[in-house]
């Protein structure tokens, strides 16, 4: 189901089922010598009712090193994220209380037998380390990213490209831009999370908002893992769930 009008960006309360794609084997965007399928927009729409808009998680997953049974049996779950947004204390190591900031707790819930996962995220952009049976152990950083920012972040020279987060624009490319979906606190359209493999050495960037897709108006993911010299890259699409 598309995003209601009400959600944006400042407002993803609820309830969002990803629409996988199913195969796991090939498609993604990766480079660097993973083989890929280019998924648009224009040949995603036909496959929209066997709800295929995500591209596939599969070759993502094996850079960061998630063994071959844990990946089918992913790619065989249906995931709905449980997601609460709010003003709050930032967690540790940040040691101003009194600093209110944007929080995002997602608790991941999975179907086949998939352990879930949770992603709990402070807008403040300060690592803080994290481990979980799927991923091992990490740290993140999260922040609100407008348009200028985020083009700036990944082009030629950019952050992203300098400390090899990225090798293109991708996680800029097609988002809703209007002004009905600023919803950060001064105008923004999206939700940025950077994460580093403390274990493996990869990373990871993830850009949230909205796009249309299909015609209709979803929330999305734009990531891209990266290890070494390569790169996946990759859209996570989701439904909306009513209450």
């Amino acid at each position: 189901m598309a995003a209601p009008a009400t959600k944006t960006i400042g407002d993803l309360n609820g309830k969002w089922v990803l629409t996988v794609s199913p195969g796991g084997e090939g498609g993604g965007r990766g480079k660097g010598g993973i083989e890929h399928e280019h998924v648009t927009e224009k040949n995603l729409l036909p496959q929209k009712q066997n709800k295929t808009l995500s591209d596939p998680v599969d070759p993502a997953l094996s850079l960061q090193g998630v063994g071959w049974l844990v990946r089918k049996a992913i790619g065989a779950a249906t995931v709905t994220l449980h997601v609460k947004q709010y003003k709050g204390a930032p967690t540790p190591p940040t040691d101003k209380p009194d600093d209110l900031v944007t929080r995002v707790d997602i608790q991941q819930v999975a179907t086949a037998g998939v352990k879930g996962t949770a992603e709990n995220r402070c807008l403040d952009y300060v690592f803080r380390e994290h481990s979980d049976w799927l991923f091992g152990h990490v740290r993140g950083r999260s922040r609100w990213i407008g348009p200028a920012a985020l083009a700036a972040l990944v082009a030629e020279g950019g952050e992203a490209r300098q400390g090899r987060w990225v090798e293109d624009d991708f996680v800029a490319l097609d988002w809703l831009e209007d002004e009905a979906e600023k919803g950060g606190p001064d105008g923004e359209t999206h939700i940025l999370n950077h994460v580093e493999s403390l274990d493996s050495g990869w990373t990871a960037l993830q850009v949230w908002g909205f796009q249309s897709v299909g015609g209709e108006r979803r929330y999305v993911r734009n990531i891209v893992v990266a290890k070494g010299d390569k790169f996946v890259s990759f859209k996570m699409v989701y439904d909306w769930i009513p209450e």
